[in-house]
């Protein structure tokens, strides 16, 4: 009788949030095929882990599970690619990316910056120096005359601010 049940469960939420899980992994990976599959191993993490799931924020869950699998592709991906000379030079030059891929990096951009302007002042500036300016503690203490420990703490915490900011965002959609 378990086993119908999960079945049931698990129509029940591909029916209701296929759409939305694709979605969330076409935008992290901004490879169609990949967000395909990963959409399937959301699923099917889902199925396998249903009885530990939250019922009452089920969204966020799957949202957070597609995210998971996204960031593991995306990490086992960047360790297997090996560039070639003439991808490179593609590197280099910003110009020659792909149209989609711009749009994506300048919203996931734009939206990374909206958040971390939202952070409280200590925070905010360390966010926007360290997350989008890519500047290392080292440089944001030297610049703001703040030690670096200080600094190094003030990321970590504008890091789980920005992740709290994120999953709000999330069950809201």
């Amino acid at each position: 009788m378990e086993k119908i049940n999960s079945k049931e469960t698990l129509i029940r939420l591909i029916d209701q949030y296929q759409n939305l899980i694709f979605s969330v992994c076409l935008k992290m990976t901004g490879d169609y095929f990949a967000a395909e599959d990963l959409t399937q191993e959301t699923f099917l993490s889902a199925y396998r882990h249903l009885h530990n799931g939250p019922p009452e924020a089920e969204k966020a869950w799957l949202c957070r599970i597609a995210a998971n699998k996204c960031i593991d592709y995306c990490r086992a991906a960047a360790r297997k690619v090996i560039p070639m000379e003439e991808e490179i030079h593609t590197l280099e030059d910003p110009g020659k990316k792909e149209p989609l891929q711009q749009v994506l990096n300048s919203e996931i951009l734009e939206e990374l910056r909206s958040c971390c302007n939202a952070l409280p002042p200590p925070y905010r500036e360390v966010a926007l120096a360290h997350f989008l300016e890519g500047k290392s503690a080292r440089e944001i203490a030297e610049e703001s005359r703040t030690g670096v420990n200080t600094v190094k703490t003030r990321i970590n915490r504008a890091r789980e601010k920005l992740k709290k900011i994120y999953r709000k965002e999330l069950l809201q959609e």
